[in-house]
């Protein structure tokens, strides 16, 4: 089956979305105003559910191997994270470099805790089992990998759905929004419930998109709709709920939610009439966009050190504009470094599991 360029090209714009939405609300967010910090949320994370529903399928054993090869790729790049951010911080204690450290992150709005010297390797242990905390050298890291694990619940939901019920899809759609609108209105559960309520049907979406062009004469109705939803947001909640959009996302509340919706609904009109015909950097960043996704975890906490000494010298659409240059080059070059590393450790998963599977064979 030929692989279609549009979902690879909107992963990666989807991917150059997200650095730029990370360089604008963490190093950017004393010199970045909130209207544009606002405004990036509108090309966010999302997407990637309603594209992952697009190239869905109700294949379990193919569903649950993509995901534990996706696990074992996660924990060799934290692996990686926890070692470098165990080497700076014995390296800055050793050289007295921890009140720096302390007053760069707490002026950022970050914070640093001292290291004693040592690896913590309960730490290590609960990131591989997704308790995301305790990177204080690269703190967009750790802040970016809410949606990994919601990834992976939603996943298993949404090929369940599509194996044992793909009759019945459009329910669980409805159910799904049901539910949303009740924690909206009534009471917001703890946990990651609220998170799949609303992607889970964003994903199941997409599936149903799937090989599906838009109609051109409904085109104009869904954007009358969009517009719609945004004037009655701004008259329920009150025009200030635009500068606290990016509060209502964790969870997703409804100005949210509204806000997302531009974004979905102009991938999915787009499917089947923009036509990539050869590859470029975007559908490459498309097609790697997990391995991009963690890098520019790393690339968005490393321009903190360029910003702070630069915030005050430069003006900030200049400072923005090479914040996000440098972070995007970054980004490339860490997710490369990444994928060879993964690479690598899964030359040596296989050749571990060859020297067992011999091992068993000659006993």
């Amino acid at each position: 089956m030929q692989r279609d360029l549009y979902i690879d090209f909107a992963k990666g714009l989807a991917t150059l979305s997200v650095i730029f939405i990370h360089t604008v609300f963490w190093s950017g967010q004393f010199y970045v105003p909130t209207e544009l910090r606002v405004m990036s949320l509108l090309f966010d994370v999302p997407v990637f559910f309603l594209l992952s529903g697009y190239t869905s399928s109700g294949k379990l054993e193919k569903t649950l191997y993509r995901l534990l090869k996706l696990q074992i790729t996660y924990m060799i790049f934290v692996t990686g994270v926890f070692f470098l951010d165990s080497l700076f911080k014995i390296v800055g204690s050793s050289i007295g470099g921890e009140a720096f450290l302390q007053d760069f992150f707490g002026t950022f709005g970050g914070k640093y805790a001292q290291s004693s010297g040592a690896f913590h390797w309960e730490t290590l242990g609960n990131w591989w089992l997704h308790s995301y905390r305790n990177a204080d050298i690269f703190p967009v890291v750790m802040g970016s990998f809410w949606y990994l694990k919601v990834y992976f619940i939603l996943t298993v939901f949404g090929a369940l759905i599509l194996r044992f019920f793909p009759r019945h899809i459009n329910w669980f759609i409805a159910l799904c929004l049901a539910l949303t609108l009740i924690f909206n209105f009534y009471s917001y559960p703890t946990g990651q419930v609220g998170y799949i309520a609303i992607y889970l049907a964003v994903f199941l979406a997409g599936h149903q998109l799937s090989g599906k062009k838009i109609k051109a004469k409904v085109v104009p109705l869904l954007y009358l709709m969009l517009g719609g939803f945004v004037a009655w947001m701004f008259y329920y909640f009150g025009p200030d709920i635009f500068y606290k959009i990016n509060k209502q996302k964790f969870p997703p509340r409804i100005p949210y939610i509204v806000w997302m919706l531009p974004a979905l609904v102009t991938v999915a009109v787009l499917y089947k009439r923009l036509k990539i015909k050869n590859g470029n950097l975007v559908t490459y960043i498309g097609q790697n966009a997990i391995f991009y996704y963690f890098a520019q975890g790393v690339s968005s906490s490393l321009i903190y050190f360029m910003v702070v000494p630069l915030s005050e010298r430069m003006h900030w659409v200049a400072l923005l504009i090479l914040a996000y240059v440098i972070n995007v080059l970054l980004a490339i070059g860490i997710a490369e470094v990444a994928k060879k590393a993964d690479n690598l450790g899964w030359k040596i998963l296989e050749y571990l599991r060859s020297v067992t599977a011999n091992k068993t064979a000659r006993d």
